[in-house]
């Protein structure tokens, strides 16, 4: 069994939690992944700072829910076609992990897991993205190491986590959905034996 199909299998037996506080927007984000042979890969994007939030920094693919997307799979898919190129029919989405609320901007985010093809002709949105980050993913399962500080918003302590890869430093909101996605499929990966010869 190849660790997308033991993967696959993992996100479709749990049911993820979902989120719906008063007041907050509704947003979804794309985990790509695709497989080559040195092993999974995971696309994230860094952003320009020329856009109105969150310069610089390093997310996954996706934004606010629109009406007219009917329902938030859909609004992953379109923004990761507007963000990268990625056509919604070339994602293969094998499940959902939980939604991460997040405060500092009131959105309740929905992340999906979705395979691609490989090599694939990213067209990254050149006003919105200024690079992809390709994040080899059994380092991340076998040995990641996330760093964790507490920082106070309005009085109350946030855990808030951090991730460094090749010199780059992934925090916040998508730290939180790299890690909450490596404790998902991690433990079963690791139980599975596939790891073992896995790169």
């Amino acid at each position: 069994m190849s660790l997308r199909v033991e993967m696959a299998g993992i996100l479709a037996e749990r049911r993820p939690h979902q989120e719906a506080p008063p007041g907050f927007r509704r947003a979804a984000v794309l985990l790509p992944l695709y497989e080559t042979a040195t092993g999974l890969h995971l696309v994230l994007t860094k952003r320009t700072d020329r856009v109105p939030t969150h310069k610089g920094q390093i997310s996954f693919p996706g934004g606010g829910f629109h009406e007219a997307d009917g329902d938030l799979q859909t609004t992953a898919l379109r923004e990761s076609e507007e963000e990268i190129g990625l056509r919604p029919g070339d994602v293969a989405i094998v499940g959902v992990l939980d939604d991460t609320v997040t405060d500092a901007s009131a959105h309740v985010v929905r992340p999906f897991v979705g395979f691609i093809p490989y090599p694939y002709a990213f067209r990254p949105d050149p006003f919105e993205i200024e690079e992809l980050i390709h994040l080899p993913l059994v380092p991340v399962i076998t040995g990641g190491r996330f760093r964790e500080e507490v920082w106070e918003r309005d009085g109350h302590p946030h855990s808030v986590f951090f991730y460094e890869h090749d010199g780059q430093t992934i925090w916040g909101l998508t730290a939180r959905i790299l890690k909450q996605f490596v404790e998902v499929v991690g433990g079963p990966l690791r139980q599975s034996g596939l790891l073992d010869t896995a790169r």
